[in-house]
């Protein structure tokens, strides 16, 4: 069983996810992490986030047992991440490492925003989490407060719509629905709600397959 979620930043994809993951005993990828690492082995040799050749062979030395999320988390390795995504190169070359963690003989949970699309078209389950552009700067400068970082709405907001922009627009895997995924929209909801809706469009793809 493989279940993609996908969905801008701050949506709640990253938070349902683990959750899914934990309820079916899965694996589970934040592939956010991935792009995020390669900006962070870029910044830690002084590289520019838009050099094709040295993001490429970063991320190509990337194993997923390398990651400290505490030096890839906050605003600044968001941002960093989106400028790596939006290489065409950097994504095909993180795109086997993926693909292989979605087949792993029992499945397993991904989350990003191209995993319905472009790593798994063939997922059990697809799930684009969305909200408001305000809702999640709301959420994420919360996130950050919570880390002990200065927080300003504003700004995030801008980055947040920024970070839209250049996902929504970039020439390759751009950010979208799948054709056949079940948009969830978590404005409104907390954790729970939105893990029930989740689990809910999960249990009903499991039956569909079952009948």
């Amino acid at each position: 069983m493989i279940i993609a979620l996908d969905g801008p930043a701050a949506s709640g994809k990253g938070t349902l996810a683990r959750r899914l993951a934990a309820h079916y005993g899965l694996p589970h990828l934040d592939t956010g992490l991935l792009y995020r690492a390669t900006a962070r082995t870029l910044m830690d040799s002084d590289a520019r986030l838009d050099d094709v050749a040295k993001a490429v062979a970063a991320a190509r030395g990337l194993a997923l047992t390398d990651f400290d999320e505490n030096r890839l988390r906050g605003r600044e390795m968001g941002e960093a991440a989106s400028v790596v995504a939006a290489i065409p190169a950097v994504r095909a070359a993180l795109i086997d490492m993926q693909r292989a963690f979605a087949q792993r003989p029992r499945g397993a949970v991904l989350d990003g925003r191209d995993i319905g699309t472009v790593i798994a078209p063939n997922a059990t389950v697809k799930i684009f989490v969305t909200a408001s552009a305000e809702a999640r700067a709301q959420r994420r400068a919360l996130e950050l407060r919570g880390r002990g970082e200065d927080v300003d709405y504003y700004a995030i907001l801008e980055d947040i719509r920024k970070r839209d922009a250049r996902d929504r627009d970039r020439s390759d895997a751009p950010l979208k629905p799948a054709d056949d995924a079940k948009i969830l929209d978590t404005t409104d909801m907390n954790v729970e709600a939105a893990l029930a809706a989740a689990l809910a469009v999960t249990e009903a793809a499991m039956e569909a397959i079952r009948a």
